[in-house]
């Protein structure tokens, strides 16, 4: 098993274009180093605490309540140019 040791070295172009293949690398535990015109300019690397995402489906269940009927449009027929 092999693996590549050295930091990911990526140009603005090349980073705009794969962006989540490197952010796949931090993702990983890899730093990557972005350049402008082969000048480094910032790295990225791995946050240090990564919480789970705790998000649960419907936990805002019954908090909104609607005032109007949202199948009605909101602008009124006789301005819709469409109709004329």
């Amino acid at each position: 098993m092999s693996y590549n040791l050295a930091m990911k070295i990526a140009n603005i172009a090349e980073l705009k274009n794969r962006l989540s293949e490197f952010l796949g690398y931090v993702e990983r535990g890899e730093e990557v180093e972005v350049r402008k015109r082969n000048l480094p300019i910032a790295r990225l690397v791995p946050l240090e605490t990564r919480r789970p995402n705790e998000t649960r489906l419907g936990c805002g269940r019954g908090t909104v309540q609607a005032k109007v009927e949202l199948t009605q449009p909101l602008i009124p027929g006789r301005d819709w140019e469409m109709l004329r």
